[in-house]
């Protein structure tokens, strides 16, 4: 091991191993890839070491995408308690052929007739995890219905975003079921995969009505109405996809960032970035401010009017433009206008805080050591020489 890698913490080791066993995969190298990771796995002295549960979870899945699901499996297995390793149990065993040991395992963790009634009552892998999980291998091995009667058991059955049973009435066209389970299900999640079924049978009407529907049953309303607009803009009505954006946009209360994030991109992507920054010009009258939630989405409208060095200057005089999270917005721009050697000279000056997109910068201008180097958190990269002054201090900008 060079002195560098010596020199890094175990987490900055443990980055560095994934990113080159990614890099050594992605070129078709996945035994060594293999080879790199598991010496790293052996070379930790504890469980922290290797990265905890998101580490030995990769781990496993690149053992299996590189044949060897059975040791993936073994590895994980004392792990089932823990929510991500037993995701990645669940994952891997398709491939090693032990559905049905990991379908025990997951059966020994939900008690008969117990619900917890808050977040805390059991200790590791809690029931209503376990029944999604045993309901995603009971419909792999075609018990579908029983996947169906154990998702019926809890009183949710969302995730992230998604709805794991109306996922699976969509997988397998019970349509009539997926809409009376729109009808209840309070999240509107189950309504957006009854639309997205309708919309990819050609039906856009119905996917259009069931959206408006949602809208006005759902909890959460302003989903609803993202999602139509972003059905409509599919389809290139990108004026009523607008409409629907700007009524929700300037009800009261309803100017939130992401909701002004979708208009905005709904004007640019129709070509009319002027006509988004116009809108955001009557919204900051309106307030009078402009916060940065608000304000970091005038800065790829600018860029797309020809304004980038505009842009820059303006979030270096906005009262957070200094910080590093300014800086990843200000190399974005940057970057996507073909300077990112300018790019790295920006968040060079706020590393260690942007040390992923800086790294993933370097590896585009192909400074692969330096990338590396970054990850295990040694000493920076030599800084790069700017191509044109980026912080100027006198007019022209």
């Amino acid at each position: 091991m060079g002195e560098s890698a010596r020199r890094a913490g175990p987490a900055g080791r443990g980055a560095a191993a994934a990113a080159t066993a990614g890099l050594l995969e992605e070129w078709g190298r996945g035994e060594e890839a293999v080879a790199l990771a598991r010496t790293h796995m052996a070379s930790t002295r504890s469980y922290a070491e290797t990265g905890g549960g998101p580490a030995l979870a990769s781990f496993a899945r690149l053992l299996a995408r590189n044949g060897l699901a059975d040791e993936a499996f073994d590895l994980l297995r004392p792990h089932i308690d823990d929510w991500s390793l037993a995701k990645a149990l669940i994952d891997v065993a398709q491939g090693a052929g032990r559905d049905e040991e990991a379908a025990a395992l997951l059966a020994a963790r939900i008690p008969a007739g117990h619900a917890c009634d808050s977040p805390w009552c059991c200790r590791g892998l809690e029931p209503h995890l376990a029944i999604g999980l045993l309901a995603t291998v009971h419909e792999r091995q075609d018990r579908v219905e029983e996947a169906v009667a154990l998702l019926s058991t809890r009183q949710f059955t969302s995730l992230n975003g998604r709805d794991q049973l109306a996922d699976l009435f969509a997988r397998h066209n019970r349509i009539d079921e997926l809409r009376s389970y729109a009808d209840t299900e309070p999240l509107g999640h189950a309504a957006r995969r009854l639309a997205e079924l309708l919309e990819e049978r050609g039906d856009v009407d119905g996917a259009i009505t069931v959206y408006r529907q949602a809208g006005k049953a759902s909890i959460r309303r302003g989903n609803a109405a993202v999602e139509l607009a972003r059905l409509l803009a599919r389809h290139d009505r990108y004026d009523d996809a607008i409409e629907v954006m700007r009524a929700l946009a300037e009800a009261p209360g309803s100017a939130e960032d992401w909701i002004v994030d979708v208009l905005c991109t709904l004007y640019a992507d129709q070509g009319r970035p002027q006509d988004a920054l116009t809108w955001l010009d009557d919204l900051k009258a309106r307030r009078g401010k402009e916060e940065w939630e608000l304000f970091w989405i005038r800065l790829p409208l600018m860029a797309a009017c020809g304004r980038v060095d505009e842009a820059v200057e303006l979030t270096r005089a906005h009262p957070e433009g200094t910080t590093s999270y300014a800086a990843e917005h200000v190399a974005t721009l940057l970057a996507n206008a073909g300077r990112t050697e300018d790019a790295v000279i920006v968040l060079e000056q706020y590393a260690p805080a942007n040390t992923s997109t800086l790294a993933g910068y370097l590896i585009d201008l192909g400074r692969i050591k330096d990338a590396l180097a970054l990850l295990q958190h040694t000493d920076p990269p030599p800084p790069a020489v700017p191509t044109t002054q980026l912080w100027p201090d006198e007019p022209p900008f």
